[in-house]
Parts: C-alpha cells; sequence; structure tokens
C-alpha cells in the first residue's frame, strides 16, 4: 500500500462509490464500471481487492432485497460459477504480468460485447448454467462478471433481479477468494487495501436506497458500456507496450 499515493486511494473510492450505487440499483455494474477504471489506477486493486469489495456490496444488496430471492435459477447459474472459477483459477497460474494486463483488456472488451450485442436469451436452468460459468471464469480474472448474468436477467423486475444476483454474485466472489487466495492475489496488503476502499463502497450503496426506484438502469448503460470500453483498450495496450 505504500507505493500507491492517496490521490490513488482517493480515486479509487470515488470508482467503488459510482459502481457500488450503479449496482445498488440494477442490481450488477460494480465490475463493469469500476474494475476498468480501478485497472487504470492501479493494478494493485485487482483483482483481490475488488472482489472482496464486491462480496461486502453483495451482502448488503441480499439483505436490502432479500424479500425477492427466488432461489431455484441462482442455483444453476451457481453451478455453472463453480466450473468456471476453477478454470479461472488455473488461468491466473499461468499468467505473467504482461499476460494479466492482455486478459483483462480483453475480457473486459468481451463483457462489453456481450452487453450490446442485442442477445435477449431467456431466464432458463441452462441459459443460467452457462451464463454462471461465463461470469465466474470473468469475474474471477477481472471483477467484472456482471455482463453474462445481465444478459439473461434483462427481461425480470427490478426486485428480483437485484436479489437474485446478489446471492449469485456472493457465492460467486466468495468462490473467487478461494481460488486467487493460494495464488497469491489476497494477502496482508489486499486486505489493508480493501480496509481504505470500502467507504466508497458503503456511501455508493448508501445512495443507491436514495436513486434506486428514480434512475433506471438504461440511462446509464451507454456511460458504462463506453468506460469500460476505453478502459479495457487502455489496458490492452499497457499490455502490449508497458511490459513489452
Amino acid at each position: 500500500m505504500s507505493d500507491l499515493s492517496l490521490l490513488q486511494i482517493l480515486l479509487a473510492n470515488l470508482a467503488l462509490l459510482a459502481g457500488a450505487c450503479l449496482q445498488g440499483v440494477a442490481g450488477y455494474g460494480i465490475g463493469t464500471l469500476a474494475a476498468p477504471l480501478i485497472f487504470l489506477i492501479s493494478p494493485a486493486f485487482l483483482p483481490g481487492v475488488m472482489i472482496i469489495n464486491a462480496v461486502l456490496l453483495n451482502v448488503l444488496m441480499l439483505v436490502r432485497n432479500r424479500a425477492s430471492l427466488s432461489f431455484r435459477p441462482v442455483r444453476y447459474a451457481i453451478g455453472g460459477n463453480i466450473v468456471g472459477t476453477v478454470l479461472a483459477g488455473f488461468t491466473l497460474t499461468l499468467l505473467t504480468e504482461q499476460g494479466f494486463a492482455l486478459a483483462f483488456g480483453a475480457l473486459i472488451l468481451l463483457a462489453v460485447a456481450l452487453s450490446v450485442v442485442g442477445y435477449r436469451p431467456h431466464l432458463s436452468d441452462r441459459n443460467s448454467l452457462f451464463a454462471g460459468g461465463a461470469s465466474g471464469y470473468m469475474g474471477t480474472i477481472t471483477a467484472v462478471g456482471g455482463p453474462p448474468m445481465g444478459l439473461i436477467y434483462q427481461n425480470e423486475t427490478g426486485p428480483r433481479v437485484r436479489a437474485n444476483l446478489a446471492a449469485f454474485f456472493l457465492f460467486g466472489s466468495c468462490a473467487s477468494i478461494v481460488v486467487l487466495a493460494p495464488a497469491g492475489y489476497i494477502g496482508v496488503s489486499e486486505m489493508k487495501l480493501v480496509a481504505v476502499t470500502f467507504p466508497g463502497v458503503l456511501i455508493g450503496f448508501w445512495l443507491s436506497g436514495l436513486v434506486v426506484h428514480r434512475l433506471p438502469f438504461g440511462a446509464f448503460r451507454p456511460i458504462v458500456l463506453g468506460v469500460a470500453a476505453v478502459a479495457g483498450c487502455a489496458a490492452l495496450l499497457r499490455g502490449i507496450f508497458a511490459y513489452a
């Protein structure tokens, strides 16, 4: 943490605040919005710090929306998530610093593509299984696991989306931690960074409660995807040139 400046920590808090607020409104979004920005601030925040903050946020989300939880589709998504997370763990053991930057950028751009492609799969057991696997793989490596699940929940009502996705992402984030900790991506320094960045998540979650019925996710979607696309391209360029 000593290598990070106060400005970097403040900027990370602002990114997490915006992402947590977005997730509180839409059911997902902290990874899609905050993770690409945080990578540009410092790769030290990813993936461990981001994912631990996601765990804490999803606990809050699940408590707030627990009355709307429907567990059947969630359990199939969790099954897929386990497979995707394990595969991501193997991938991370093979990645160099340059490889991580390249993989991060490529998966961010894939997440954006999934969000804008216009494909509208319905919520089913099979689609939940596949979306959960894709989310687990992408989320473990980049902390951006929302878009695959967002695709199959795009036609569902707000409370159900927020409750089911909170339950899924809570499990998925915990599974990612189980994989990341032995791989060396979560340690004492990451926990210190969580302590100084969680205030941003907490404030963002609180703000989402004030605007959840006033600001639909559709109003933010172009901005979120635009930010993610730019940051994904920047991560690719960093991987190509900075570590060459």
